[in-house]
């Protein structure tokens, strides 16, 4: 009889940790929420960094979604579930870099207070999301995906307010489509990491070798 059940070994399946699953519900609500803030704010604005955050926010919330649903599942599922998430970070990186072009093309010149004022309410959210999930960085491919779309939205809040003061500066869009370009950058460097850790992942769970309960028969 094999050790694994057909969802993977038991072993591979951890406890659940009951305050993970609290932040990442916080984080949910905190991320879908900004989601809608910075698509109006960036409507409003023309500002492409604020589209692109918009977007990486509603991408962070089903990544928080996904994590809440597979939590306690086995290693192979996790993994899977990772490379899920790694794809949609790629192709969220793709879709930051063409908003960039797309700007850059247009001449477009956004409007740097709302610039500003929303990449700081943006940052303090990211800010302590991030310090939540801290402890929980060094985890598999789901926690650790979790962990850079916390860190790489702070970075990119930062780069944002920076943009908005360039802008405000220099009377040019350019500030505002670079940090949305670097933006990219991040969300296709992240998505690199996470796929090649979850399909480490996977290939440990498929080598896991069965181990087969031998029973014997005493005679009398």
């Amino acid at each position: 009889m094999s050790a694994c059940c057909s969802g993977g070994c038991a072993s591979d399946k951890p406890p659940v940790d009951p305050t993970y699953r609290r932040i990442l519900w916080v984080a949910l609500i905190l991320n879908a929420g900004m989601f809608l803030v910075e698509m109006v704010g960036g409507l409003a604005s023309g500002s492409a960094s604020l589209l692109a955050d918009a977007v990486d926010f509603f991408g962070d919330a089903f990544n928080y979604l996904v994590s809440i649903a597979i939590l306690g599942l086995s290693l192979t599922i996790r993994a899977r579930a990772a490379l899920v998430k790694g794809v949609t970070m790629g192709a969220y990186g793709l879709f930051v870099l063409g908003t960039a072009a797309w700007h850059f093309t247009a001449g477009t010149v956004p409007e740097a207070g709302t610039m500003g004022a929303i990449g700081v309410l943006a940052l303090a959210v990211n800010v302590f999301v991030a310090v939540l999930l801290f402890a929980y960085r060094t985890g598999d491919s789901n926690m650790r995906s979790v962990w850079l779309c916390s860190r790489n939205d702070a970075i990119g809040n930062l780069a944002i307010i920076l943009a908005a003061l360039g802008v405000f500066g220099t009377g040019t869009g350019w500030p505002d489509i670079a940090v949305a370009a670097v933006m990219g950058v991040l969300g296709l460097t992240a998505a690199r990491t996470v796929i090649a850790q979850a399909r480490s992942e996977m290939q440990t769970a498929s080598v896991v070798p069965s181990q087969p309960v031998t029973v014997e028969l005493k005679r009398r």
